[in-house]
């Protein structure tokens, strides 16, 4: 292979390939053997500490600038280990104040995460991503015509946090409050390093961000739900919806087939009866397919299994799907009716829409 050809088109790419095979990613080593590794070469068991918390109570992505650390520690860092640092590529400002970031892969692909601030009252959400692409193919989403590129690791999702809430204080003056994984990607078939990630997150060693401020999106894993529940993380779960008979799912959304409603629904109750934690349903709305009285007794019915919110969702249109967003009235007709049932229903207008950085619009467009 013509190496100098390579790099013209893509030095990050060749930085990456050549580093793995001369160095291991510092962010993704377990702890226990990363700390064993330093002990031989006889790492003090304070500097341990020191290092622990660069990486990942300040976030510091460069050998160099961890300045409590010997020069000679700091050497041996460069020497036998790099970091996987997310460069950012693009940061785009909605009229109303989302903002996307498009961020570059240390080895060539792109993600991006959205900032959704509502400082009235004081929450500053950021939507990351668990994938590259995704594998899924939902008709209405624009990510999963992508395909799967690659998972992201632990530290890609965790750098995605840091990175944002350092624009939300800069521009907000205010640290984020929410983070929900609604981004790129299907998190629960990303499962070790996203839940890897929350435990970064919520560690005292890291931002401790609470459990009950974060929220799992999933399109429907019967058993990872299940799992999840069984690992006993006190997080969030929506199951994006959209449907509440199979056959309309089906059209949307090929992952039920093999994980139909009456699977969900029981992965569900077991989720909720472990846990206790909250589940809320995503429901976009589209005009003519899902959107009408018999389909809002259809999801009235799955609504009477457990405690369930339901968030109606706006479509953002995506080129060259079919659907089409349902009216206004129509949407305020389809939630008075699930609203007279008692059940917890929201109408949520549609964020950064003027920058593709709405709900199924992520796929890495330049605009």
């Amino acid at each position: 292979m013509n190496w100098d050809i390579v790099f013209k088109i893509d030095p990050y790419s060749v930085l990456f390939l050549w580093t793995m095979f001369e160095k291991k990613d510092l962010l993704n080593v377990p702890k226990d053997k990363l700390f064993e590794e330093l002990l031989t070469q006889g790492w003090e068991k304070y500097r341990l500490k020191q290092l622990d918390e660069w990486l990942w109570k300040h976030a510091i992505r460069d050998f160099q600038a961890m300045s409590n650390l010997s020069k000679t520690q700091r050497a041996y860092l460069d020497e036998h280990f790099y970091i996987p640092a997310l460069i950012e590529s693009k940061i785009q400002t909605s009229l109303d104040g989302t903002m996307k970031f498009r961020f570059k892969l240390f080895d060539g692909p792109f993600i991006e995460s959205v900032l959704i601030p509502v400082p009235d009252e004081n929450r500053f959400t950021v939507c990351v991503s668990s994938q590259a692409g995704c594998s899924l193919s939902c008709t209405f989403c624009a990510t999963g015509q992508m395909g799967l590129i690659r998972q992201l690791t632990a530290s890609e999702i965790f750098d995605q946090y840091i990175l944002v809430n350092k624009k939300c204080i800069e521009v907000y003056g205010k640290p984020l409050s929410n983070i929900v994984y609604m981004g790129m990607g299907e998190p629960l078939l990303n499962y070790k390093n996203v839940i890897q990630s929350i435990e970064k997150l919520t560690s005292p060693d890291g931002p401790m961000l609470s459990s009950k401020r974060i929220t799992i999106s999933t399109a429907g894993i019967a058993k990872m739900i299940k799992k999840l529940a069984d690992d006993g993380l006190k997080v969030n779960l929506a199951l994006s919806l959209h449907a509440g008979d199979d056959l309309k799912r089906n059209k949307m959304m090929a992952i039920n087939e093999t994980n139909n409603l009456a699977s969900l629904i029981e992965s569900l109750k077991y989720f909720y009866k472990k846990t206790g934690n909250r589940i809320s349903y995503e429901y976009i709305a589209f005009d003519g397919f899902n959107d009408q009285i018999s389909d809002a007794k259809n999801l009235i019915r799955l609504c009477s299994q457990f405690p369930v919110r339901v968030n109606i969702i706006e479509y953002n249109r995506v080129p060259g799907m079919d659907f089409t967003k349902s009216t206004e009235d129509q949407i305020n007709r389809f939630a008075q009716e699930v609203r007279k049932h008692g059940i917890m229903i929201t109408v949520r207008r549609s964020r950064g829409k003027d920058i593709d950085a709405a709900c199924g619009q992520l796929a890495n467009q330049e605009a």
